[in-house]
């Protein structure tokens, strides 16, 4: 059983006729709207210089099912669909009957050709299929427009306590971009500005150069993505259990978007190559500080994080995005898996890079971890209580004091 107390899950096809997100554990009294605070993210996903046609096609809005009232959260499971507009041209394909003898094979859009470094040959094998559709529909990164509807809610949860979740692109490909200083306060309104959601406008430019030559060549782009969180208090999270440590459990959330394989928190990497004298930052008494009870940080290594619980300061998550693995030219050797002889790997329509909208994804899987970690601090059935909760801990911090207790 879940011990989190906000939960998600999400269920559909790639093509089928929609996605489902189902989410629990939002307190009631929350003002909640889909046009105003959940299809802004979903057309934010949906952008980014490189995606596919699919984009051109698919136009994402939640339809709200249950949970809300009068604009207003109950407490209760929240349920949204995602209708996929481009479910009319695959009615045949993705039935849910089985198929008509007399029907052309065709039609059915088999694949039987795995791609290297995506889910389908694991799949086929794993769930004792031979078509590899019965796997790539779901393992598709399609399912993360359920994901960013979820991650919605957590952010607008978040906002009634001052947090702030934001994203940009640090590199694509071998295009890096100069470190931001400082960070804008509204970021998303600085990246979403950039076709590459970049804050250093001559790298982005380049970042577009290089996704143009990848395109191409028929190749794939991947990229690094930096998602920064602020206005968290200090204690969220744990240090006593290894499950409830927070840097863990963002660790997990931002790995599991698909073609993730790297996660850093603050310096990470490069906190392994140098001294502790570099790395860790040095800790200074300001009573102005209320969320960090009287004590800042002067850098920020650690990414707002130490000892799995936040500092108080921003927390910073960085995703490690591999290329995408449908390659349109120059496919790689794979294995038919009706003959098994070798032939190259099968196209599918797809992205040439999708890290900007990757940035997005990420996100909505820390804002659904953070939201979670402060109703485990917090509590409260409703809005209201919670912002009592909330409040009455910052005075504690306000007021705790300092020497002998």
């Amino acid at each position: 059983m879940s011990l989190r107390r906000i939960d998600f899950r999400t269920a559909g096809e790639s093509h089928g006729r929609g996605l489902v997100a189902l989410l629990e554990g939002i307190p009631a009294g929350l003002s909640l709207e889909m046009e105003r605070d959940v299809d802004p993210e979903l057309k934010r996903r949906q952008g980014g210089y490189g995606r596919g046609r699919r984009m051109k096609i698919e136009s994402d809005r939640a339809e709200l099912i249950s949970g809300v009232r009068l604009g207003e959260t109950l407490g209760s499971p929240l349920s949204m669909v995602i209708w996929n507009r481009d479910w009319k041209n695959w009615t045949t394909a993705m039935s849910h009957l089985p198929p008509d003898p007399d029907e052309n094979p065709k039609a059915l859009r088999p694949m039987y050709l795995p791609r290297p470094g995506h889910a389908d040959l694991v799949g086929v094998l794993k769930h004792d299929r031979r078509d590899t559709r019965d796997i790539l529909e779901r393992a598709s990164a399609r399912e993360t427009a359920a994901r960013v509807a979820c991650g919605a809610v957590a952010k607008r949860l978040l906002s009634e306590l001052g947090v702030k979740i934001g994203s940009f692109v640090r590199s694509i490909g071998d295009v890096a971009a100069a470190d931001p200083e400082p960070i804008p306060e509204e970021l998303n309104a600085v990246a979403d500005g950039s076709p590459v959601r970049a804050l250093d406008d001559e790298a982005g430019q380049r970042m577009m150069s290089a996704i143009d030559r990848a395109k191409e060549e028929g190749d794939t782009l991947g990229g690094i993505f930096e998602v920064v969180a602020t206005g968290l208090p200090v204690g969220l999270g744990s240090h006593v259990s290894w499950d409830r440590k927070l840097d863990g459990r963002l660790a997990g959330a931002v790995m599991s978007i698909q073609a993730i394989k790297g996660v850093e928190v603050g310096l990470g990497f490069e906190g392994a190559r140098r001294p502790g004298s570099r790395v860790h930052d040095a800790i200074v008494r300001e009573d102005e500080s209320t969320r960090s009870g009287g004590f800042v940080r002067s850098t920020n290594g650690a990414g707002g994080l130490e000892g799995g619980v936040t500092t108080g300061a921003p927390l910073v998550v960085r995703g490690a995005m591999k290329p995408i693995s449908t390659l349109m030219k120059n496919r790689l050797p794979s294995v038919d898996l009706r003959t098994g002889e070798a032939d190259a790997a099968a196209t599918e329509r797809s992205d040439v890079c999708a890290v900007p909208a990757a940035a997005v994804v990420g996100e909505a899987m820390v804002a659904l971890v953070l939201a979670d970690a402060v109703m485990e601090k917090f509590g409260g059935d409703s809005l209201s209580e919670l912002r009592r909760n909330f409040e009455e801990y910052l005075a504690y911090l306000a007021g705790r004091g300092y020497g002998e207790r």
